[in-house]
């Protein structure tokens, strides 16, 4: 009886984060890919794997390319323009819902 469950995110895709935790601590990037089934992102230059390709068609070159791969959703946070990683709260005015920081109060 364990059903696979989709966790909300607060994140979006497009969106400037930086990572908290594991080997690329420190680095920043864009988010290229939500994978809500596993809980994790793809962010743009982080956590490169290399990957054996195979070659498709005549043109396509096969061999050994380097990918990002997912990273877990808690090892990274949102980058806010004034205070840097912080966390999301929401601010509801009449019929929007907005992103905020929550150290500042600004809109993400």
């Amino acid at each position: 009886m364990s059903a696979e469950v989709q966790h909300k995110f607060k994140l979006k895709k497009e969106d400037t984060v930086e990572i908290i935790a594991g080997k690329d601590k420190g680095k920043r990037g864009r988010i290229l890919k939500i994978l809500r089934e596993k809980d994790r992102v793809i962010v743009e230059g982080v956590n490169i794997v290399k990957k054996a390709m195979k070659r498709r068609t005549q043109q396509d070159r096969g061999g050994i390319a380097e990918i990002e791969a997912g990273i877990h959703s808690s090892n990274v946070m949102i980058l806010c323009k004034k205070c840097g990683p912080t966390r999301i709260g929401y601010k509801v005015t009449g019929d929007t819902k907005t992103r905020i920081c929550k150290k500042c109060g600004e809109a993400l």
